[in-house]
């Protein structure tokens, strides 16, 4: 069923408030709760070490478990890759479904988001509100799954848990209401050879 003009202009103005408050938030090293082109994820500032070690400390997981982080654009990749394989922007392009690259050699990043080899796994989402947040932000942004380390992962706003909810400085308000369940990503363990590995 097609929106009403009157539907998209609300749509619009709420995705509008919710980014300007999410703005704020990371700013000031604060966790927001927000809808991605996979699941609800909580997010941070990627760069700002305490606001990580506050998603660990929300999610009750093992700092030695690396975090995903989103960006706006592939151009932007080598800001935070070492030496980023040619074949990367070819997997991002063919992509069907959204898509997160493990790549070693990363920086400029907290270092509590790596993995092991300096490692970091980027998504460059396709969502309208997430594509916009990442660009109005202009720095990466943590995106993990909301909910507690080792409980099933929320395929929808109503199925996170409260603690989760609470725990957050800004919850979005967009799309909470949506009753279609979203899915992970695909995620590819990709080499600075160009070799790469399936995952998920």
């Amino acid at each position: 069923m097609s929106l009403s003009k009157e539907q998209i202009l609300k749509n619009r103005e709420q995705q509008e408030n919710d980014i300007v408050q999410c703005l704020k938030t990371l700013s000031a090293g604060g966790l927001i709760l927000y809808p991605t082109d996979t699941v609800w994820g909580i997010g941070c500032d990627a760069t700002n070490a305490e606001a990580v070690k506050r998603v660990y400390q929300l999610k009750q997981r093992d700092d030695s478990k690396a975090l995903i982080v989103l960006i706006d654009n592939a151009d932007h990749l080598d800001h935070y890759v070492v030496d980023v394989p040619m074949i990367a922007r070819e997997l991002i392009d063919v992509a069907v479904k959204p898509l997160t690259i493990i790549y070693e050699g990363a920086y400029n990043l907290a270092k509590n988001v790596l993995g092991d080899e300096d490692s970091v796994g980027i998504r460059i989402p396709n969502d309208e509100f997430c594509h916009r947040l990442c660009e109005r932000y202009g720095k990466p942004i943590v995106s993990t799954s909301a909910n507690v380390s080792g409980k099933p992962t929320a395929r929808t706003f109503a199925d996170i848990d409260p603690a989760i909810v609470d725990g957050v400085d800004y919850a979005v308000e967009y799309r909470r209401g949506e009753k279609t369940p979203h899915q992970p990503s695909n995620i590819i363990l990709l080499s600075r050879d160009g070799t790469f590995k399936i995952i998920r």
